[in-house]
């Protein structure tokens, strides 16, 4: 018996694995919803202090939309619905 080591090649990958990038959550403005309420959901939702929220319903408001939340593309999917539930327009994407 031969105690010569093995030689094995490598496999060969040709999938592109690409690192699990962060997506966002955009709340975007529309002429239903009262900034109070606004306000209201996110920090009921994500339990922002009132200047937190108030400053992010201030960028929905004057600049159309705002990130309000970040993470894996499940936990994005689940607040956008939330966001729903609530009667506000929101969608993610990833974030590059």
């Amino acid at each position: 018996m031969s105690s010569a080591p093995t030689v094995v090649d490598e496999p060969i990958v040709e999938d592109h694995v690409e690192p699990d990038v962060p997506w966002i959550v955009i709340v975007w403005n529309d002429p239903i919803n009262l900034m109070s309420y606004v306000t209201w959901v996110f920090q009921k939702l994500y339990g922002y202090p009132r200047a937190k929220a108030e400053k992010l319903m201030m960028d929905v408001h004057t600049k159309g939309k705002a990130v309000v939340a970040n993470g894996p593309r499940e936990r994005c999917e689940a607040d956008v619905a939330a966001l729903h539930g609530y009667g506000l327009w929101a969608t993610f994407q990833r974030d590059r």
